[in-house]
This record gives C-alpha cells, sequence and structure tokens, in this order.
C-alpha cells in the first residue's frame, strides 16, 4: 500500500474534525490491521475505484458519532442548534455526510497528484459484534476528539492488477 494514497485521507479526516470539533483533535501512531476489522458500533464506509480499488472507513461508537455530529451541526450550519438527542435518521444522514467531504477533499487532493478515483456514496453500519471484512490490509489512524471520545480511520488500499 502506496504512503501517497494513504496520507490524503489522514489529513482530510484530520482537518475536518479539527474544524468541526475544534483544536484538540489529536492523531495517534498508525498501526496496520488484517482484512477483517470489528467495529465499534456506527462505521461509515467509502469505496474507492479507478487506479486502485479499496475502501475508506471512520470507525466510532454510537456516543462518538452523536458527539461528532453535533458538533457539525452547530459548527457548519446553526451555532445555535441544541443537538441531537438520539442518533436517529438526520444524524445518521450527517455522519455520512462527514464521510463524504473527507473522501471527496482526499480524493482531489490525489486528482492533483495525478491519480484517478471513483467513489461509492458512504454506506452507514450500526450495530454490536459486527465485522467488515475486505481481503485487503487496513492502515488505520487513531483520532481522538476530547471528552474521551476516538474515531479511527482505516484506508484500505491497493493498486488494481494490470489487465494483459
Amino acid at each position: 500500500m502506496r504512503v501517497e494514497y494513504i496520507n490524503p485521507f489522514v489529513e482530510s479526516t484530520f482537518d475536518m474534525l479539527s474544524q468541526c470539533v475544534g483544536p484538540e483533535v489529536k492523531r495517534g501512531e498508525l498501526s496496520l490491521k488484517p482484512s477483517s476489522k470489528e467495529i465499534s458500533g456506527v462505521a461509515v464506509l467509502v469505496g474507492l475505484a479507478g487506479d486502485v480499488e479499496g475502501r475508506v472507513l471512520l470507525d466510532m461508537t454510537k456516543d462518538t458519532a452523536l458527539y461528532v455530529v453535533n458538533a457539525m451541526t452547530r459548527t457548519l450550519i446553526d451555532p445555535g442548534f441544541e443537538g441531537f438527542a438520539s442518533f436517529d435518521d438526520e444524524a445518521k444522514s450527517t455522519i455520512q455526510e462527514l464521510a463524504n467531504m473527507v473522501t471527496a477533499q482526499a480524493v482531489t487532493k490525489l486528482h492533483d497528484l495525478g491519480f484517478k478515483f471513483d467513489l461509492t456514496p458512504p454506506a452507514l453500519f450500526t450495530g454490536e459484534n459486527m465485522e467488515i471484512a475486505t481481503g485487503i490490509e487496513a492502515l488505520v489512524v487513531p483520532m481522538t476528539l476530547g471528552e474521551g471520545k476516538k474515531i479511527a480511520i482505516n484506508v484500505a488500499i491497493r493498486e488494481k492488477a494490470k489487465q494483459g
């Protein structure tokens, strides 16, 4: 997995979270995870196709997702917003929009470097005891948001096999 594919997604996630949540966002240490990963309760998956194949996954607890959604809504839409009380359909849509913004910003950076990618719409998964398997090892960068909240960005990308 080439690092030039990974960094734009990590940078975009960090930038968006810092903009929405604030300066307390910190990056953790990069690690390599197997192709199968247990998720924390809420995962937003965006597929990648084009010069490469793979996926980007934002993984968090439901409590963290609600925290991020409320921060995003206050920061980007309405400073007087009182907040979502539950992770309802509107909150789910907002967390999917975060994934859209992160991946669009990253793919734009990659396009500027000459790479060509297409994105799938973000798919949201919620629940307990779930695992996502893609057949590709993922590089994982955890991010702490303050108040004990954490999001892990999982990037699993490989170059497509050349057609002979």
